[in-house]
């Protein structure tokens, strides 16, 4: 059976180029534009893996991670964070909230199709920490 994973970035072209290369990687793609959208597609088609932006309108990325794994029907949803923030306290943080990867933009493809076959391959493992506050 083939993973569905939902691209949640809110400028098209960056969402164009992601969905190619997760495409091209012989997934079925699914995508959102903005932080809401993300959780109600997650909600409603619940994809095997989302590779989300941390930037979005309405809710960041921060945010939809950690409401998704606060939810039993989501929390199993591998999330890859695909950010142009690259400090290492963005990492963490994004760790922190429950994601299974952590890219920087700009990508290459393989790098790309690398985090998520690995994320799909993870099992998953409970988390005995209670969710973070919000980022500042």
């Amino acid at each position: 059976m083939t993973a569905t994973v939902l691209v949640v970035d809110d400028s098209p072209t960056a969402q164009r180029l992601i969905r190619e290369s997760v495409e091209a990687g012989g997934y079925r793609v699914l995508t959102a534009s903005d932080g809401n959208e993300a959780i109600e597609v997650a909600m409603r088609e619940r994809p095997d893996l989302i590779v989300l932006d941390i930037i979005l309108p309405k809710k960041n990325g921060f945010q939809v991670c950690r409401h998704l794994k606060a939810f039993p029907e989501t929390c199993g949803i591998k999330v890859v964070l695909l950010s142009s923030k690259n400090h290492e306290m963005d990492i963490l943080w994004g760790k922190r909230q429950g994601a299974d990867g952590y890219l920087t933009k700009p990508f290459e493809s393989e790098q790309l199709l690398a985090c998520i076959e690995s994320a799909l391959r993870a099992e998953s493992a409970p988390s005995l920490a209670a969710p973070e506050p919000a980022a500042p």
